[in-house]
């Protein structure tokens, strides 16, 4: 084992030993994380000009995104919750455009979006703990 490989193997632990411990309201958190480096990611592909990283990242964000959309409860019924449904298609939305033409710009608008939401919901953790 290299000292690459090994690093990559602690960070696996790592990151399992985390998810193991997180509540809910923390998964999600790391999931709208997880978003943005992908994002990052994506932006760093284009700038180097290596389009298959551009589409793996994008697409890893893709299915995060279909993760979080899945996660929301009575999208028929709770306005929030049908408000971040739409606004999640508008993402992947964004990212599609994004990835197809190569676009800084869209990255952009959806991490801009995505820190947005984080931070509303990152707010609701540090209210539900103090209350």
């Amino acid at each position: 084992m290299n000292a690459q490989s090994g690093l990559n193997t602690y960070k696996q632990v790592d990151i399992g030993a985390s998810v193991a411990s997180a509540s809910p309201h923390e998964l999600v958190s790391m999931l709208m994380a997880g978003v943005l480096k992908r994002i990052l990611d994506a932006k760093g592909a284009i700038q180097r000009n290596d389009v298959p990283a551009k589409g793996v990242a994008i697409s890893k964000a893709i299915s995060i995104i279909g993760e979080l959309q899945g996660s929301l409860k009575d999208t028929e019924t709770n306005a929030i919750a049908v408000e971040l449904d739409r606004l999640y298609d508008y993402i992947v939305l964004c990212l599609t455009k994004a990835n197809l033409e190569s676009s800084l710009d869209k990255l952009d608008e959806v991490a801009a979006l995505m820190m947005k939401v984080k931070e509303g919901w990152d707010g609701i953790g540090t209210h539900a703990t103090e209350g």
